[in-house]
This record gives C-alpha cells, structure tokens and sequence, in this order.
C-alpha cells in the first residue's frame, strides 16, 4: 500500500498537470520560464495591497544592489509579452514561486505561494465587461473540466461545480448584503451560487470602501462598464464544500492603459510610481494591453482534492501552534 504523502504527492501532480493543460488550451498560453526575484526600484514587483513587507537581498555581482523576491507577476508578465512578441489573442503562462512573510499562517494561506501566472495580449479595443467575461468564462471551463477528470480518476471526489459561473459586482454584492463585512458577502455570494466572480475589486464602493484590496498599477478597478458600475477585473470564488466558506481561487483583470494608471495612481496617492521604469515603458506605450491573473496552484489542489489545510497540498513553514492544531484534527501536512 502507498504511503498516504506519496498518495497525496501524485494527486497533486494529476491536478496541477490537467488543469494547467485545460487552461492553456483554451486561452492559447506558451509555458515561460519566469523569475524568483527581480530588481528592486524598477516598479515592476506586485504591490498587492501596498503594505506586504518583500523579500529583499543585496546581488554582490550588481555592487550590492537590491533584489526582491516576487510577490506575483503581474507586471513583470506585460513586459515580457512585449519583449517575446506574442500575437494578439495569445499569450503566456508560468509556475510562479513568492515568498510573502507577512502573510497570517492557516488554513488559507502561508508564507509560500505557488500560482499559475497567465497573461494574453488583447486587443485594445477589447476592454469592456464582454471580453472579460468571456475571459472568465473560458478559465472556470478549465476549472470544471479539471475537477470532472479529477473525480474519473478519484471517484471518490464527487463534482460539486455548477455549470456555469455567476457574474456580480462588488456594488450588487454590497446592495445584496449591506449589514455584512465583504468576507460575509463572499460567503453568502458563494453559498447560493456556487461559483462567482466578483467584479470590482479595488474600488471604492457607494460605502466609502472598497471590497478588497487591489494595487494601482496593474488591474483596472476604475473604468466605468457597460452596466454602469466601475472596474473591469475581479475574483474567481467557489463554495468550499470542506471549509464551507468561500474560496477565492483566483484574481484577475483587464490590465490599466496609460490613462486609467495615471487616474488610479492619483486616487491612492502614489503618482510618483509614473518615475519607475515599469510605468514609464506603460506610458509610451511600449508595454501591450493585456488581460491577466494568478491561480493558486495551492488552492486549486486544496480544492480539488477536498483538503481542509493549504499545508496538505504544499511544503511550507508553519508555527508550532498550526502543527500541533493539525495533528490533532489529523491533517497530514507535507
């Protein structure tokens, strides 16, 4: 009989194999090799809500100068669309490996994050509400196919996905449940559908906050859409029937042109950014117009192999507390 872990380490491997194959083919993505750290002061880094502390070391061969371990690829995927020439209507994937030491350890997340990180090159014309959903549509296809494939080869895994996902802006979602926090909504949003995702992550809604977090200078959260309501990017979110609590799976968005930057860049007190090297090529308009996002692999496997614990599908770094915790509720951690 197998070990439980070797189990567990080929179910993984089944999963991220499947859904990373399902996903290129139908967004058209090239695999890219992509980097563990880049140097710090280009801009380039993901900035996730603008607090989370990087990983940060001095290159002896650069005269010491800084590098920071990534956060995710968001922007670094723009420029190498452009430097690789990839057509319209095409675009790239890669592992991505962060380190991000400020996150709370648990069942969610931990301080190592693994993501498949996609980037299309759009046409620019092409930034609406429409291709956006159409984009979502396709990678939840991805989503729902794996987790079928998934339960042919686990049968004991039963498909729990709805056919289709349900399309809802943050607004709605605060308009829905105005007496409840936006992880309440989630809840709620993801319990009565299924699966959703929520437009208009970032901006600020009718209440004075925003749904969640989101930086300035990548996904654009200010862009009035075709339904009136701002913002062309969002959440992928599932019901964890484990958990039973909504399970973020992936964020994603129409990438900011030169004027929506300058416009989100000044609405969060940050137009200094337009210095960096990253946000001066965005502003000639060298780097293309794209639409992107990272999927946890993490939680992809989390989710389709009915895990309770981020750390039964990932080697990670956990406080004593979480590993005692697990033990007694006899969680395997890698």
């Amino acid at each position: 009989m197998k070990n439980i872990f070797l189990q567990t380490e080929e179910a993984i491997e089944f999963v991220k194999t499947t859904f990373s194959r399902e996903l290129s083919e139908k967004l058209k993505l090239t695999k890219v090799s992509s980097p563990i750290a880049v140097i710090d002061g280009t801009g380039i880094n993901d900035d996730l809500n603008g607090t989370e502390r990087p990983v940060r070391f001095p290159v002896r061969s650069l005269n010491n100068r800084q590098a920071v371990v990534v956060h995710s690829l968001a922007k670094w995927k723009r420029l190498r669309l452009g430097q690789l020439e990839v057509e319209e209507n095409r675009g790239i994937i890669t592992d991505m490996h962060a380190l991000r030491p400020d996150e709370e350890c648990g069942p969610l997340h931990s301080v190592y994050v693994d993501q498949w990180d996609w980037e299309v090159h759009m046409p620019y014309e092409k930034r609406n509400l429409v291709y956006l959903t159409e984009t979502v549509g396709k990678i939840y296809r991805a989503l729902k196919d794996t987790e079928e494939m998934v339960s042919s080869k686990y049968p004991e895994i039963i498909p729990v996905l709805p056919e289709a996902i349900t399309f809802i802006h943050a607004e709605e979602l605060l308009k829905q449940y105005p007496t409840l926090s936006p992880r309440q909504r989630e809840d709620a949003a993801a319990r009565k559908y299924g699966a959703v995702f929520i437009i208009g992550i970032g901006g600020q809604l009718s209440n004075g906050e925003p749904h969640d977090g989101r930086a300035p200078d990548y996904d654009d959260w200010s862009t009035v859409n075709e339904k009136g309501y701002s913002g062309l990017n969002g959440d992928i979110i599932v019901w964890n029937p484990v958990l039973k609590r909504a399970f973020e799976l992936s964020s994603m968005g129409i990438r900011v042109d030169a004027a929506t930057l300058i416009h989100q860049l000044r609405v969060k007190e940050c137009s200094e950014r337009l210095k960096l090297s990253f946000h001066k090529l965005l502003l000639d308009g060298i780097i293309p117009q794209s639409i992107g996002g990272g999927i946890g692999q993490s939680r992809v496997c989390m989710f389709m192999l009915r895990k309770s614990h981020i750390g039964e599908v990932q080697v990670g770094i956990w406080p004593e507390k979480v590993e005692e915790e697990c033990m007694k509720m006899a969680m395997s951690l890698l």
